[in-house]
C-alpha cells in the first residue's frame, strides 16, 4: 500500500497556501434541505480562485518547488480545472507553465489557461493528453500531476479540514471523483478530525475510473465517454486508490443525464451555478439517504462552477433534463 497523507501534511499545506487561495464559505442550503428532507450543508469551492478547488493543490505544489524545478517550467494534464488553476498559480509566481488538455475540454478553460500565460497543447482525447504530458516530463519539465502527487493531495485536503471545522454536525460527506485527489485529501481530513463521518465518492458513467480500479484491485485504464470532462481521468493512481479503499465508505456512479439534472437542481434549489461534476452529488445524495436513513446530515463539496450557460443549455436539451421537483407543501 502507498503511504497515505496525514493531517499534519494537510495542516502544513494550509499554512503554505494561506494568502494565495480563499477560505471558501460553508453554508446551509435551505432549498436542498427541503428537497432531500434532511439538513444539507454546502462547501462552496466553486467560489475558489479560478472557480474550483484545484487552486489549492496547484499553489501548494508550486510553492514547494526548488529553484531548478521552477526554472525547468511546469507541465500538467487536465480536463479543464487543473489546467486553469496551474496556469493561474504559475503566472502569479512567475513560473512558465504548459498545460495539456483534450479537445473536449471546455472552451472557457482553454481560454482561461491561455489568458494566464500558459502554453496550451490540445490532444484528441484524455489518454493522448496524458501521453504528451509524459513526453514533456521526459524532456525535462517539472510535473504537477492532477492527482498522483502527495503534495497536491495535501493541498486539496485543506478543503476537508475547513469543512470539518465549519460543519461539525455533518454525518455524511459527498465528494466527486476524477482521479481521486480531492476525495483522498478530504477523506484524510475528516477521518482525523471527525472520525465518525462517512465520506462517499461520486463518479459519472463513462468516467468511473475509481469504480473500475476498486473492482479490479488496482488502477486500470478506461476510455472516458462522460460529458463531464473535469471528472474524466483515464485512470486513478495507486496513491488515490489506497486512500479510497481505507477511508471512503463507497463510490456511487451517476448517469450523465442525472448529473445535468443535479446541476439544474443546484441552480434552482440551492441558488448555486455549478458544473455537472458537482451536480452529480445531488442524485447521489438521494442514494446515500436510502442507505443510511433519515437521520443523516449531509455535506456536499461543490467542487467547481466552470460551466457556461451554453453548455448547460446544450446538455439540458440533449437529456431533456429538468430540475428535481420541489417537495409538496
Amino acid at each position: 500500500m502507498a503511504d497515505l497523507i496525514s493531517l499534519d501534511d494537510i495542516t502544513a499545506a494550509a499554512a503554505r497556501i494561506a494568502g494565495h487561495v480563499l477560505r471558501t464559505p460553508t453554508v446551509p442550503s435551505p432549498g436542498l434541505t427541503a428537497l432531500l428532507g434532511v439538513p444539507v450543508t454546502l462547501k462552496l469551492e466553486l467560489l475558489q480562485r479560478t472557480g474550483s478547488f484545484k487552486a489549492r493543490g496547484a499553489f501548494h505544489k508550486l510553492l514547494g518547488l526548488g529553484d531548478a524545478e521552477r526554472a525547468a517550467g511546469v507541465v500538467a494534464v487536465s480536463g479543464g480545472n487543473h489546467a486553469t488553476a496551474l496556469a493561474d498559480a504559475a503566472g502569479a509566481l512567475g513560473i512558465a507553465a504548459t498545460v495539456v488538455m483534450p479537445q473536449a475540454a471546455p472552451a472557457r478553460s482553454v481560454a482561461a489557461a491561455r489568458a494566464s500565460g500558459a502554453d496550451v497543447r490540445l490532444t484528441p482525447d484524455m489518454p493522448g493528453a496524458f501521453a504528451l504530458m509524459d513526453e514533456l516530463v521526459a524532456a525535462g519539465m517539472t510535473l504537477v500531476h492532477p492527482f498522483d502527487d502527495a503534495g497536491v493531495i495535501a493541498g486539496q485536503g485543506t478543503v476537508g479540514a475547513e469543512f470539518a471545522a465549519d460543519a461539525p454536525e455533518v454525518t455524511d460527506v459527498l465528494v466527486s471523483i476524477g482521479g481521486g485527489g480531492l476525495i483522498a485529501g478530504v477523506a484524510t481530513a475528516f477521518r482525523a478530525l471527525r472520525p465518525g463521518v462517512r465520506v462517499w465518492g461520486v463518479e459519472t458513467e463513462g468516467a468511473e475510473a475509481m469504480t473500475c480500479a476498486l473492482e479490479a484491485g488496482a488502477p486500470v485504464p478506461i476510455t472516458p465517454t462522460s460529458i463531464v470532462s473535469t471528472l474524466s481521468a483515464p485512470h486513478v493512481s495507486p496513491l488515490t486508490l489506497d486512500h479510497v479503499r481505507k477511508l471512503v465508505e463507497d463510490v456511487l456512479v451517476i448517469p450523465d443525464a442525472d448529473a445535468v439534472r443535479g446541476t439544474l437542481t443546484l441552480a434552482e434549489a440551492a441558488k448555486v451555478w455549478a458544473e455537472p461534476a458537482a451536480g452529480c452529488l445531488v442524485p447521489a445524495a438521494g442514494q446515500v439517504l436510502e442507505r443510511v436513513g433519515p437521520n443523516a446530515r449531509l455535506g456536499l463539496v461543490v467542487c467547481g462552477g466552470n460551466v457556461t450557460t451554453a453548455d448547460v443549455t446544450t446538455w439540458t436539451a440533449r437529456f431533456s433534463a429538468t430540475p428535481a421537483p420541489a417537495p409538496p407543501r
